[in-house]
């Protein structure tokens, strides 16, 4: 699946609205045991299930000319004003602009505020937009709606509302903490990503904000889900922060079975890297929103994959049971790293994934496709139950979504800090072996005896054999560096290797899991 770079920085558009009340006698209202009226995650879940006992219709795009023609930068062009942002008036510490339709965004969604005992829907007014230099009539937009919304808070500083999170485009949405640029995405669902069949792109049609206090240091948002085959409940409680978390509950109803069930995922960029140089000339030696998955199993074994940008689809997985988190994370966080004085990427947040409860078995999937410069998004995560749920039946899911930079999550003995491959002075002649170096550290080091010399277990699967592998200190950081020599047998296909770093009978580190993709 690829995002265009006008998806990727669609949170910079801007837009506003107007409020009216909804008529009070609200079928979706809920009666409080006092007899008054409150809205909540039932009333959405209850809209849930009976959109999905009734027959899909797929929405039509409502776009007059003057806006389905405008291309990526006339549609930026159309600019919020910020003086009419929801709650500003009120002093709130929260704030919420609205997104003009347009572009590739041509469905509208419905927003309602939740005040006390009532609920409002936010009424689009094209006036509350600047066109910029674009030739549009405003009186035309009147039977348009809002392309989603955004959430401001004074994250970095008490002087100025930051945003925080950003609702755009089908289920997309995503986050900001402390002195972080945007960059991976998260989305409500994934259906059949990376199949040949196509994937099914889910949309929030809905949402409802709560007006937030005075002193509320968090943010409650409920949404509703719409597709094909799944429609959905959603409510999400964001708490910004030096870490920014969502805690998102879900209640999914199915119309017809789904061959593969993509939950809590994330997306992201990976064009080249430390293990990947740019195939064409590029100044910076990395260009990525993120550069590795990262896994905690149920069981304490920590798995890091480096990405790739593979010639062809590459999908790869890791079946657990209970997973404690999944992530796509940034960690190379050096300027040096990127040398790009616009995209920043270095300040581009990680996200992980915190399981509520018990997932039980399946697997974290991982979707790598070819990408030919940074404007797609690549590279898609997501958890996928083994047994899928039933259609008509409730299926619960509740996770909390971190978006990180400098408390990032790691292992807790020692993690990989870069993978680089080439051969170096290793290099022969006649072997045609491909050579890995890959660099560990963590605090499990500094407690190492001198007596104590890691070694490297590295294995390979059936298309690979493993050559050579040595383990030496990396004075200039401080932790180890393995490094490995591996063949491959025939070149139409990948190589999985998987190592580790281990002390007598000791592990050292997370463990490294690398695909070298099919030549």
């Amino acid at each position: 699946m690829y995002l265009n770079l006008s998806q990727r920085t669609q949170t910079r558009i801007s837009a506003l609205a107007r409020v009216r009340i909804l008529p009070f006698a609200v079928a979706l209202l809920l009666a409080s045991p006092d007899g008054a009226f409150a809205f909540d995650f039932n009333n959405v879940a209850k809209q849930a299930k009976d959109l999905a006992a009734s027959s899909y219709s797929k929405p039509e795009s409502n776009l007059p000319k003057e806006i389905s023609n405008l291309d990526f930068e006339q549609y930026r062009d159309i600019r919020f004003r910020p003086e009419k942002s929801a709650w500003r008036s009120q002093k709130l510490p929260f704030e919420l602009a609205f997104f003009h339709e347009g572009y590739s965004f041509d469905q509208p969604v419905k927003i309602s505020e939740i005040n006390g005992q009532s609920v409002r829907e936010i009424r689009f007014d094209p006036s509350d937009f600047d066109f910029g230099a674009n030739k549009v009539d405003p009186r035309k937009m009147r039977a348009l709606g809002f392309a989603g919304f955004r959430v401001h808070f004074p994250l970095n500083t008490n002087k100025y509302k930051d945003e925080v999170l950003s609702f755009l485009g089908a289920s997309y949405f995503r986050a900001l903490g402390k002195d972080q640029t945007y960059g991976l995405s998260a989305r409500g669902l994934a259906i059949d990503t990376g199949l040949s069949s196509g994937e099914e792109f889910p949309r929030f049609t809905e949402f409802w904000v709560e007006r937030p206090k005075a002193s509320d240091k968090e943010l409650t948002i409920y949404a509703l889900l719409n597709s094909r085959r799944v429609t959905g409940a959603y409510r999400f409680v964001l708490k910004p922060g030096v870490d920014t978390t969502v805690d998102v509950k879900a209640q999914l109803y199915l119309r017809e079975n789904v061959s593969k069930l993509g939950l809590a995922p994330l997306t992201s960029m990976f064009l080249h890297g430390d293990n990947q140089r740019s195939q064409v000339e590029d100044y910076r030696p990395e260009v990525h929103d993120s550069d590795g998955l990262s896994v905690a199993s149920g069981t304490g074994e920590w798995i890091w994959r480096p990405l790739v940008n593979p010639k062809r689809l590459l999908v790869t997985s890791y079946s657990l049971s209970n997973p404690a988190g999944f992530g796509l994370m940034q960690r190379d966080r050096n300027f040096a790293d990127y040398q790009d004085l616009d995209a920043h990427y270095e300040r581009r947040p990680s996200a992980w994934v915190q399981p509520k409860g018990n997932w039980g078995n399946g697997r974290v999937e991982l979707v790598q496709i070819p990408t030919p410069d940074e404007t797609n998004d690549n590279i898609v995560a997501f958890w996928v139950p083994e047994t899928a749920p039933k259609v008509g039946q409730p299926f619960n899911l509740e996770y909390t979504l971190s978006w990180q930079k400098d408390a990032e999550k790691r292992p807790p003995l020692s993690w990989v800090t870069q993978t680089r491959r080439g051969l170096g002075v290793l290099k022969k002649s006649d072997d045609n072996s491909i050579g890995l170096v890959v660099d560990f550290d963590g605090p499990v080091f500094k407690k190492l005896s001198d007596k104590v010399q890691p070694e490297g277990v590295v294995s390979s699967d059936d298309n690979g054999k493993v050559l050579e592998t040595k383990v030496e200190r990396n004075d200039a950081t401080g932790g180890w560096r393995m490094t490995v020599r591996v063949r491959r047998n025939e070149d139409n296909k990948p190589v999985e290797l998987r190592g580790f770093l281990r002390g007598g009978s000791t592990t050292l580190s997370e463990t490294w899991s690398y695909i070298l993709p099919p030549n």
